[in-house]
């Protein structure tokens, strides 16, 4: 009777469990087709927890995702995001410049961590628009 070597073994394990762990990992979905998917997810847990507010919303919000969601709209909704994260940045930096001349270390602080804030707001909004824009 032949047993097999551990490395063997773990190599055979290996080989079988692959297209078990790729079959369980859907590809991610994008633009329209990812918003439709969280909100049936989001729908499906109000309907669960038996929330008819929440369920009512959201089968409204889902229905105007199927009839009115394109690409060129989300892409659009997202270069408005990063626009008005922009001109938050703008603003922010403005009141900390204004901060600084008065001197006061308190308000400093405080502007800039509200900036940093808007900063990140910014780049989520970037990372989240080079998600929604279409490969060229």
């Amino acid at each position: 009777m032949t047993f097999f070597s551990p490395r063997a073994l773990l190599a055979l394990i290996g080989l079988f469990a692959t297209p078990v762990f790729a079959a369980e990992l859907p590809p991610q979905a994008s633009g329209c087709v990812a918003k439709s998917q969280e909100i049936s997810t989001r729908l499906e847990e109000a309907k669960a927890d038996g929330n008819k507010e929440q369920q009512a919303g959201l089968e409204k919000a889902l229905s105007e995702v199927n009839a009115n969601c394109s690409e060129a709209t989300l892409v659009k909704q997202q270069e408005q995001k990063v626009l008005d994260a922009k001109r938050e940045v703008s603003r922010r930096q403005a009141d900390l410049n204004k901060a600084m001349t008065k001197g006061d270390p308190e308000k400093i602080n405080k502007r800039k961590d509200k900036l940093a804030e808007s900063r990140k707001e910014l780049q989520d909004a970037q990372t989240e628009l080079e998600t929604v824009q279409p490969e060229d």
